[in-house]
C-alpha cells in the first residue's frame, strides 16, 4: 500500500476528484495513512468524510478494510460504485461534489468554529469563505506555508 506520511505532507486537497467525487482522494490518503500509522493530526471518517459515505451509501469500516488490501485509487473507485447501496449517477455525483465545494458554515456553532480557525490561520485572507477554502488554508499553513 502506498500510504502518504501525513506527518510530513497534507493529504490531497478536498477539491481533487476521483470518479467525479470531491473528497474521495483525500479520504483515501487519510485512510491509508491511518492504516500505516502515519496520519498525524488527520482523522479518517471525520464529519467531512462522513458526508461522502452517507452520499455514496458506503460503510466507512468496510471501505477501510478494502483499502487495507492494498487497492489503488481506481480499484477503490470501482469498489465504491460496486458496493454503494444505490446506483450513483454521474450527474448526481457532479451536483453533490459542486455543493460540497461551495458549502459554508450554516449554523452558529459551525460559523464560530470556522471563524476561529480562519482567525488563527489567515485573518487577512478575505477569500476564505467555504469549508474547502479553510481546509486548503489549514493544510498549507500546517506544513510551513504563510497565509
Amino acid at each position: 500500500m502506498n500510504a502518504p506520511d501525513l506527518t510530513k505532507q497534507a493529504p490531497r486537497g478536498p477539491r481533487v476528484r476521483l470518479g467525479g467525487f470531491a473528497t474521495l482522494p483525500r479520504i483515501l490518503d487519510k485512510c491509508r495513512a491511518v492504516i500505516a500509522g502515519k496520519a498525524g493530526e488527520y482523522k479518517f471518517n471525520c464529519p467531512l468524510d462522513q458526508r461522502f459515505f452517507a452520499f455514496a451509501q458506503v460503510d466507512a469500516e468496510a471501505f477501510k478494510r478494502e483499502v487495507q488490501t492494498g487497492k489503488g485509487d481506481g480499484e477503490m473507485l470501482n469498489w465504491v460504485t460496486d458496493h454503494a447501496k444505490r446506483k450513483l449517477d454521474p450527474s448526481e455525483i457532479a451536483v453533490w461534489s459542486k455543493h460540497q465545494e461551495e458549502r459554508v458554515p450554516s449554523d452558529v456553532e459551525s460559523r464560530e468554529y470556522f471563524h476561529n480557525l480562519h482567525k488563527q490561520y489567515g485573518p487577512e485572507r478575505e477569500d476564505i469563505v467555504t469549508w474547502f477554502d479553510l481546509l486548503d488554508l489549514d493544510d498549507y499553513v500546517s506544513f510551513g506555508g504563510k497565509a
